[in-house]
């Protein structure tokens, strides 16, 4: 529902569009495309995929039609090799992108490419695949990680938003080691104990977070935002861009620029 109400989220979201240079298109990595290998979608007018079910009518009326960048998919492609990716011509965008996009672009005027991740690799094959991306961050592209620090739906309560100590615990143990730049921690989340397991019962939400730590430069610049946790789900949102007197070419996560979705 953040994609339609205005609210402190969305209100974090639109302000940063406002303040980051506009980027020439986005390469978005979505907790909600799973694949097996690495896909890029290649169409110039992607459509708009509505991925959920009980929600009010007003979201999946919700439309996004940002031009895509056949070019760049096949950039893409061949930065991470042709044996490991593979456009795809008639996949859409998922609401892990167009629920943040809409906010940030409402013009739909930046081209989008969405990237879809393999959930049966490890944390290190995705940081490793992510970091052959390096070269976008020179290209003016922004790469956009949408998904979750801590995403359990199972322990979700409606009812009660306040967060539940483990969710808490471990959003700010994964915070402390991006500030600390201790990616192979994070890469081997697993290893991180009962909290991350909670907060990780699956991989797709917490693999894109990979993709944008994996860009990180030295000197870069660290920043979060929307630093909440609702009951068993961070919106945590972190964003990594050159620090003063670098080149201005912002790599955001999910949360992912990171962001949650």
């Amino acid at each position: 529902m953040n994609a339609i109400e205005d609210n402190a989220f969305s209100r974090e979201w639109r302000a940063l569009g406002e303040r980051l240079p506009k980027p020439r298109a986005v390469l978005c990595v979505s907790a909600h495309w799973e694949t097996r290998g690495a896909r890029i979608t290649a169409s110039g007018s992607p459509p708009t995929i509505h991925d959920f079910y009980g929600f009010p009518k007003a979201l999946f009326d919700v439309r996004y039609p940002p031009p895509g960048d056949p070019k760049l998919a096949r950039h893409v492609a061949e930065l991470l090799g042709p044996k490991r990716a593979q456009v795809d011509a008639t996949r859409g965008l998922d609401h892990g992108a167009w629920s943040v996009l809409r906010v940030m672009y409402p013009d739909a005027d930046v081209p989008v490419v969405q990237l879809g991740i393999d959930t049966t690799q490890s944390g290190e094959h995705h940081y490793r695949l992510a970091q052959e991306l390096a070269p976008l961050r020179d290209e003016g592209v922004l790469v956009l990680g949408s998904g979750n620090i801590v995403h359990n739906l199972s322990q979700f309560d409606p009812r009660n938003p306040h967060p539940l100590d483990w969710a808490a615990r471990f959003d700010a143990a994964v915070k402390r080691r991006i500030r600390g730049r201790e990616h192979i921690e994070l890469v081997d989340w697993v290893r991180l104990g009962a909290d991350a397991r909670l907060s990780i019962p699956t991989p797709e939400h917490y693999l894109p977070l990979l993709y944008v730590l994996a860009l990180q430069r030295d000197g870069d610049h660290v920043q979060f935002f929307n630093e909440t946790v609702l009951s068993s789900i961070a919106m945590t949102s972190i964003i990594i861009e050159p620090g003063v007197g670098g080149a201005h070419r912002p790599s955001p996560r999910g949360p992912s620029l990171g962001r949650p979705s």
